[in-house]
């Protein structure tokens, strides 16, 4: 008789293809530190008063508007430059938080563009998915030629402003503390959350669709915000003795004009509405994550607060990136609509 094979049972696994006691342990913790984490947060103690050791416990959080002032570059008093007084230039933690992630863009584009491989590494893999989505989503809104055209710019303020708010996701990001003047405040805070880094975005873009505007839009781009050309015609057609086309273009012309008016006014507010979008959402987002953490401290909210922050970070970049896309698109086709 032949010998009979014997086949090698499989071990029985138990949760995403942990073994049974591994998952099992996992559970115990989880639930462990879930129980500790409430039990250490405002609620619990409110509730509940066991005392835990004080690295255990969140306190109230802080919120303040502006960006602290980590040092100073120049002396603590003004000089006199020229006859004009030159006062010492702030180096804030928003500023510090700008640069490191400059630097870690710049970082990622030297690994990714050094050595590009036939077959990508992980990372490689994961910019080129990137860059290939939004200069798709380029080509798609803008067509092929302005398309290509806006992706440099449309896809830097993207990955500038997902980079700045996935920046509060790194372990002890926060936790670096710098004492000025009896005042503690952290070292590294999001870059979004400051005022000037909304303003100086949106400057950016701005200039942007004003640049594509006036270059592709040319005179009907202009035209939208003067449009004083049927009022024109109209005071032409009054002098000439023309009584009831004249009054009329005048009437639809003076319409025209503060129509006209009030599109000069949106496009301007823009500067205002794209600021305060980001920097509302961004401050917003991170005072709840502050609350939630103080509430029920950091066992529960971990993974939540991740999670939030991911899609807040990825949805707010990409609506500055794709309004910025769509209104450069709009002002590179008003002369198609004049003809």
């Amino acid at each position: 008789m032949a010998e009979q094979k014997s086949v090698p049972q499989k071990k029985k696994k138990g949760c995403l293809g942990c073994s049974l006691p591994l998952t099992i342990v996992i559970i115990v913790v989880v639930v462990a530190l879930t129980v500790i984490g409430f039990l250490s947060g405002a609620i619990g103690q409110k509730l509940f008063g066991v005392q835990f050791p004080s690295w255990l416990n969140v306190g109230v959080p802080v919120v303040e508007l502006p960006a602290e002032a980590v040092f100073h570059i120049g002396s603590g008093e003004p000089v006199m430059v020229w006859g004009a007084q030159v006062y010492p230039i702030p180096i804030t933690n928003t500023m510090i938080t700008t640069w490191i992630t400059i630097l870690v863009l710049l970082i990622i584009s030297l690994i990714v563009t050094r050595k590009p491989r036939l077959i990508p590494s992980r990372i490689q893999s994961l910019m080129e998915f990137a860059l290939e989505w939004i200069y798709n989503l380029c080509k798609d809104v803008a067509g092929e030629k302005n398309g290509r055209r806006f992706f440099p710019v449309v896809c830097t303020i993207f990955l500038f402003v997902l980079v700045n708010a996935w920046m509060n996701l790194i372990p002890g990001y926060g936790s670096l503390m710098v004492y000025e003047h009896g005042i503690e405040f952290p070292l590294l805070r999001g870059a979004n959350t400051d005022f000037n880094t909304p303003l100086a975005l949106s400057i950016v873009s701005f200039v942007f669709v004003t640049y594509y505007g006036l270059k592709n839009g040319k005179f009907g781009f202009v035209k939208q915000f003067f449009n004083v050309g049927r009022f024109g015609r109209g005071f032409a057609d009054l002098v000439k003795g023309k009584v009831k086309p004249g009054c009329s273009g005048m009437f639809f012309g003076a319409i025209n004009i503060f129509v006209s008016f009030l599109e000069l006014i949106s496009y301007f507010i823009r500067l205002l509405s794209f600021t305060f979008r980001l920097f509302g959402n961004m401050t917003g987002g991170e005072i709840l994550v502050l609350m939630f953490l103080y509430l029920f401290s950091w066992a529960i909210s971990g993974s939540i607060i991740y999670g939030f922050e991911l899609l807040i970070g990825a949805v707010q970049a990409l609506i500055f990136a794709g309004l910025t896309l769509v209104f450069a698109t709009m002002a590179s086709s008003v002369h198609e609509e004049e003809h």
